[in-house]
């Protein structure tokens, strides 16, 4: 039995109300009744019901349209019909507009028990899977975003709070920093789930394509448009769409752009009809819009209406706490069939002291590059590329850093320190430099094109 179900009973004949009240009472149940269906769809928008018990035959509007309404209010709520009309037809009826059970006048208490207490587990299990659902729409929304820093989380909160709502969204951050993953979190979180997420980057699309894309074509408007053709936006009426780069876009691309946004409608390519549309609009840049704006490169009001929500997304070199997790993570994600599980602590050092210029996109590479080269269980300082060893080495330029470097690094920074140097006491006479350092000519040469090594201007 659900003692906390929270029942409704709807009849225009209160003797009916009060019988049912007092017996669902007597069960434990938290009980209610009104005398119109009216009245009843007030009570339902105002308050949260588990159960509605109504009668068919009413005044005004019945059974069936106070269920069709309440449908559109709460689709799975639980609704039981009663009628003194026992038909056939209207049984099938009500269970065909989506009443849960039906029960017929006159009734017995256990009658009513029986009927209430399937109807109360069934109310339970449904609560429950639209709650486990929201759960796995989070995590799967949040699957591949990963972090723990303060300064993630606080980006991952706002998500979280705006993905409810309608606004259109701006996300901002260098290249790299999950634009792309934090916009597909924000659909999925948001009522428009079920519907398409359909990301576009702006700056891969010349102006004449992009605009073609989006909003489609009719046929004959420009050479090669053999078929009317539907636009991405289109396609995405009632779902979310995604305008990576919009900085990279048009001035004339942007008027179109904020019609969309203000009006709800476009045109096709060559059409003179208004095509009318529901979307969330959810843009990105890793430029700083403000600038463009005062520049003349962007429409104030277009910028405005973005900026309805704005998230910046904080570069990886914010985020050093997080390099593990993610370095972690891209290691599940390539390793396929390979034995590698684990990453060398010296290499995460090395992994942590980088700045990371293209940020986790970059890191992404790096991981994938050495599980390609590891041998054994675990990523080794030595299977990441060179060029990345290089740069962290170069980060350094004094002997004293190298005490808190991995091996190789420290090595690698030692020996620029060195033929650095060298070659500036040997005036950058390599025959001279490597009779000082003991080594053959042909192989300092090597370490020179390594380290990149030029001479100083005069």
């Amino acid at each position: 039995m659900e003692f906390n179900s929270k029942i409704l009973i709807v009849d225009d004949q209160i003797n009916t109300c009060k019988s049912l009240e007092a017996i669902l009472k007597k069960s434990g149940y938290f009980c209610s009744f009104t005398l119109s269906a009216e009245d009843a769809l007030k009570k339902v928008q105002a308050e949260h019901f588990d159960i509605v018990i109504t009668d068919i035959r009413m005044p005004g509007m019945d059974g069936l349209q106070l269920l069709e309404e309440l449908k559109k209010i709460q689709p799975h709520l639980v609704v039981i019909m009663i009628t003194g009309y026992a038909t056939i037809k209207s049984a099938v009826e009500s269970i065909q507009k989506g009443a849960y059970d039906y029960l017929p006048k006159p009734f017995t208490p256990d009658e009513v028990r029986v009927v209430i207490e399937r109807a109360a587990e069934h109310s339970r299990l449904q609560a429950e899977n639209i709650l486990l659902r929201r759960q796995l729409h989070t995590q799967s929304a949040f699957a591949n975003i990963i972090g723990n820093c303060p300064t993630w989380q606080r980006v991952m909160d706002l998500v979280r709070k705006v993905a409810n709502g309608d606004s259109n969204i701006l996300l901002t951050g260098e290249t790299g920093t999950g634009k792309e993953l934090v916009a597909k979190a924000i659909h999925q979180l948001s009522p428009r789930r079920e519907k398409i997420f359909q990301p576009i980057n702006c700056a891969s699309l010349a102006e004449t394509i992009l605009e073609s894309e989006l909003f489609g074509h009719v046929k004959g408007a420009f050479t090669g448009a053999i078929t009317t053709r539907r636009g991405l936006i289109e396609m995405a009426d009632g779902g979310t769409i995604f305008l990576d780069e919009i900085a990279e876009t048009s001035p004339a691309f942007q008027a179109k752009l904020l019609r969309v946004i203000q009006e709800g409608e476009f045109f096709r390519v060559g059409d003179t009809h208004p095509m009318h549309v529901n979307i969330r609009i959810i843009a990105a840049t890793n430029r700083d819009l403000e600038k463009a704006v005062e520049r003349k490169e962007f429409r104030q009001d277009l910028y405005y209406r973005l900026k309805g929500i704005a998230i910046h997304l904080p570069p990886l070199r914010e985020r050093v706490d997080d390099i593990p997790l993610l370095a972690y993570h891209f290691l599940e994600k390539y390793r396929g069939t390979r034995p590698v599980t684990k990453i060398d602590p010296q290499a995460l050092k090395a992994l942590m002291a980088y700045k990371w210029p293209g940020n986790i996109r970059e890191l992404e590479h790096v991981i994938e590059y050495a599980l390609s080269m590891a041998e054994g269980d675990t990523i080794k300082i030595s299977d990441l590329p060179e060029e990345f060893i290089t740069r962290v080495a170069e980060r350094a330029t004094t002997p004293e850093s190298w005490i808190n470097s991995p091996y190789t690094i420290a090595k690698s920074e030692f020996e620029k320190f060195y033929l650095t140097h060298l070659l500036r006491e040997s005036n950058w006479n390599i025959s001279e430099a490597s009779r000082r350092a003991q080594m053959f000519r042909q192989n300092l040469q090597q370490k020179i094109r390594k380290y990149g090594l030029k001479p100083e201007e005069p």
